[in-house]
């Protein structure tokens, strides 16, 4: 036991010395750190220090309770105030402007104000909700039977009032307020309300008083103007009154309307009408303190409709010195209304009706009318109306559509369809593709757009964001169809899509590729040169007369056994010129479109142009009299030259059917023996040069298997060479569209004609025979 104690004790001195002794310090040097720990060091260092943001506002007023007592010659009560400081400092809060304050608390300690003008502000701390209790009075305005006082509202979220007043009161009222409760208790009228936040309230009401003062009450005189607009629609005839009160004697509080039974008041509402309600079948028009001497009020009402006539009503006020008044009469969609006037009501010229009434108008006006009312008649007005079915107006019209069509060996074709649209409001152009197409790219004006995929279909934009047409332009689209490759021999059908937009000219151009021979087209379209030739410029001058002409090719037909001529248009010759004209074919007879025809005066070398249209006709006018040189070119073909041509003076000679033999543009075919040139403008034929004729065809025109040859060419579509249509589409696949398609860059063009087209398919069929081995 004493080893024990022994033991303890040297603890206890050894523990006491080590209490005693100081820690050892760590000596100075380096300090070894991980590379990680080193670079998390030196990213915290280079952050920059976190800004605070500033609150958009140092302090906000949550809401405002008010609550007045009236006393007999004031008002007293407490007003308390809750908010929030969003700023880290104190912040200068704006409590009340206009208010008499007595005394400020802030949780139950005194709070110091500063006026600034009639603002009374305090300075509170900042980061921190604060409640204020304000103690204020305000002054109270009695007059003869009424009490008043003017209660500035401190701007808040919210605004609620209670108010005592002393006695049983129904008739308080409160201006830019809204009162919710009204309650008698203890000989006192409890108010509680609503206001609007920053907005001075006005409170009033009757006291007893106004039985104790003596009042001299003056009768009320006032004239009345009544502006009334009569709507009739398809289920109720509405009627829209504007009333021009004006008060030449007495204090109105109230004007007392009579309208006709079978009408339900809609509105009723003014800038000095506090409130209105029907009482015996009359709408009483209350009005607020400060009524002037003028007022106007709005009413409005309705009633059902069941056939085809009414009679309009007329609404009166009560007492009304003199009555004077306007009637207009509109009807909505298409109808036609007869108004029968009676009782001292005159008809007007719409023009002349008040602007203020015309503006309440929005439909079709019918009729107006003006009355002033007399004590022995009273005006009346009986309406019958027709209406009629409503129809849709055209929104848009294409004028022209231009459609391209390629087709590949492959069976694919890619169309191009190109609009000239005049646009009134119509923003889409819905479209209705063939089965398995898609459009690939749209232009509206030249600029492009994004087609739209609709429920019912597909959508192009006829309109684009800041375009806003004023005359016709251009809308395009293209679309691709992977239709059936073709074979050796077969027969195929190509369609355009519906479209809802009036066409009233499509122009259809279908390339195919150079081997497959067609023939036996069909379908709902017909062949381009089937439709009446078109103005063509022609006879461009470019030697002695620098002029263009405009000429009109009229159909070709037999001229009593002697060939075919061309019908003149008026004016296009003079006694003092003569003409030349023909038919531009190929060695099989097909008329060649485009072909460019010039004639070079041998004498002077003054030179003159034409080129030939659809039909391949071609005329050359105003060509003054001697020896000509008549050279005919088109493109894939040989130029035919034809020198010694007379021309005489007053005449117009026909050549008939001139071939193209297929080569090359450069190679020039000279045919020195000339055909018997046909006189159109004599009807006879004249033999200028001796020889043969220039095409076998055109010497056997008068033989009956020859002119059955003729009308199966007008009723199928000619070949000609591809417009410039084909050859830009062409290009566009190559480097514009984003599609992958072979086009055929050899081939042959078919033209076909439709007119007044609207939302429905467009077809072609045709047989057709290979005449290399398909690839």
């Amino acid at each position: 036991m004493k080893k024990l104690l022994a033991i303890l004790m040297m603890f206890s001195v050894y523990a006491m010395g080590a209490d005693s002794a100081p820690l050892p310090l760590p000596t100075s040097g380096n300090v070894t750190l991980t590379l990680a720990e080193y670079n998390r060091l030196m990213e915290l260092a280079s952050k920059p220090n976190k800004q605070r943001e500033t609150p958009p506002l140092p302090y906000a007023i949550k809401r405002a309770d008010l609550k007045l007592s009236v006393t007999s010659d004031n008002v007293l009560g407490t007003v308390q105030m809750d908010g929030e400081v969003f700023s880290k400092n104190a912040a200068k809060v704006p409590l009340t402007t206009g208010l008499t304050i007595l005394n400020a608390r802030q949780e139950g300690k005194m709070l110091p104000l500063e006026q600034e003008g009639s603002t009374s502000t305090a300075i509170l701390p900042g980061a921190a909700e604060f409640s204020v209790t304000l103690d204020t009075g305000l002054p109270l305005m009695i007059e003869a039977g009424r009490a008043s006082f003017n209660l500035p509202v401190p701007t808040a979220g919210s605004v609620r009032l209670s108010l005592a007043i002393p006695g049983d009161h129904s008739m308080v009222r409160i201006s830019q307020g809204i009162i919710t409760s009204r309650t008698t208790e203890r000989g006192q009228t409890l108010v509680e309300a609503t206001l609007v936040p920053g907005q001075p309230a006005s409170v009033w009401w009757i006291t007893g008083v106004v039985q104790q003062v003596p009042v001299v009450k003056h009768e009320v005189r006032f004239l009345s103007d009544v502006k009334t607009l009569v709507t009739v629609n398809d289920e109720e005839l509405r009627i829209a009154a504007l009333a021009d009160l004006t008060v030449v004697q007495g204090d109105p509080t109230q004007f007392t309307v009579e309208f006709p039974a079978g009408y339900e008041i809609t509105g009723a509402s003014g800038a000095t009408v506090e409130s209105s309600e029907i009482e015996n079948g009359k709408l009483i028009l209350r009005l607020n303190s400060s009524a002037p001497r003028a007022h106007q009020v709005l009413i409005s009402m309705e009633r059902p409709l069941n056939g085809t006539k009414a009679d309009a009503p007329f609404l009166t006020f009560t007492g009304t010195q003199r009555e004077t008044g306007e009637v207009l009469v509109e009807g909505t969609g298409a109808m036609e209304l007869t108004a029968t006037e009676g009782g001292g009501l005159k008809r007007v010229d719409l023009k002349e009706v008040n602007p203020y009434l015309r503006a309440l108008a929005r439909f079709p006006l019918q009729a107006a009318f003006r009355y002033h009312r007399q004590l022995t008649e009273v005006p009346t007005l009986a309406l019958e109306w027709t209406r009629f079915p409503d129809s849709t107006v055209l929104a848009a019209v294409a004028e022209r559509a231009e459609v391209t069509t390629l087709v590949t060996v492959e069976g694919r074709t890619l169309t191009e369809v190109k609009l000239t649209v005049k646009n009134q409001a119509q923003p889409f152009l819905k479209v209705g593709l063939p089965q398995g197409a898609t459009i690939v790219s749209a232009d509206v004006a030249g600029e492009k757009v994004k087609p739209v995929q609709g429920p019912d279909g597909n959508r192009v934009p006829l309109l684009r964001p800041g375009f806003r047409p004023t005359g016709p332009y251009e809308v395009s689209f293209v679309f691709m169809l992977a239709g059936t490759p073709f074979a050796k021999k077969g027969g195929s059908e190509l369609a355009l899509p519906s479209m809802d937009l009036p066409i009233s000219l499509l122009e259809w151009e279908l390339f195919l590729p150079e081997q497959y021979k067609v023939k036996d087209f069909g379908g709902d379209a017909i062949a381009a040169n089937l439709l009446p030739a078109p103005l063509t410029e022609v006879g461009d001058i470019t030697g002695t007369f620098n002029k263009t002409t405009v000429y009109s090719f009229g159909a070709i037909k037999e001229n009593e056994g002697l060939g075919y001529s061309a019908r003149p248009a008026s004016g296009s010759t003079d006694s003092t010129r003569g003409a030349i004209s023909g038919t531009a074919v190929d060695p099989q007879g097909a008329v060649i479109f485009g072909a460019n025809v010039k004639a070079v005066n041998e004498r002077t070398g003054a030179t003159f142009t034409a080129t030939s249209d659809n039909s391949g006709a071609w005329r050359v006018n105003l060509l003054p009299p001697g020896s000509y040189k008549v050279e005919v070119s088109a493109q894939n073909f040989k130029t035919t030259a034809m020198p010694g041509v007379i021309v005489n003076a007053g005449r117009s000679s026909n050549f008939g059917e001139v071939k193209l033999w297929v080569g090359d543009v450069s190679t020039t075919v000279e045919v020195t023996a000339q055909a018997p040139l046909i006189e159109t403008t004599q009807a006879q034929i004249t033999n200028t040069f001796s020889g043969t004729n220039l095409s076998t065809d055109a010497a056997v025109s008068d033989r009956p298997e020859k002119k059955d040859r003729d009308r199966k060419k007008l009723e199928a579509p000619p070949q000609a060479p591809a417009s410039d249509n084909v050859l830009n589409l062409q290009k566009r696949v190559a480097g514009v569209l984003p599609v992958r398609i072979d086009v055929p860059r050899a081939g042959n063009s078919y033209r076909f004609a439709r007119a007044l087209v609207l939302d429905e398919e467009t077809k072609v069929t045709f047989n057709y025979k290979s005449e290399v081995k398909s690839r």
